[in-house]
């Protein structure tokens, strides 16, 4: 009978140093995320640059995912999920800087044709009035 009212109690203190246990890690867990704030600014300023330099027009793929990613970091942080708000946010930032870079490319692109036809328009009528 002794024996059995031990391992009764044994068993009820190994339980709640478990359930404690798990608490704490619990806890530990969710205090050692910190809200991702500074990320999502960061963010949220590459959308915004990628969207005026002209990326909706030149790399519409890449603005599109950056902003679903940025509109599902945002999702994440309401939720409180901070490690995947953080992994989305900084999805978008790649994203939005990949469309920014590919706009400034085109841009690039499209005035060097531009000086190019200019040159080749500029050399016909010189050869054009030296005929």
């Amino acid at each position: 009978m002794m024996k059995n009212l031990y391992q009764g109690k044994s068993y009820q203190m190994l339980r709640r140093i478990g359930i404690t246990a798990g608490a704490v890690i619990f806890m530990a867990g969710c205090a050692s995320t910190p809200a991702p704030t500074a990320q999502m600014a960061v963010s949220r300023a590459a959308v915004t640059e990628a969207n005026n330099a002209g990326s909706n027009e030149f790399a519409p793929v890449q603005l599109k995912s950056a902003m679903d990613k940025m509109a599902a970091a945002e999702r994440a942080m309401t939720d409180k999920d901070y490690v995947l708000a953080r992994q989305l946010a900084e999805q978008a930032q790649v994203d939005a800087q990949l469309a920014s870079a590919a706009a400034r490319t085109a841009k690039a692109k499209k005035a060097a044709d531009a000086v190019q036809e200019d040159s080749r328009v500029l050399r016909q009528e010189i050869n054009r009035k030296t005929n």
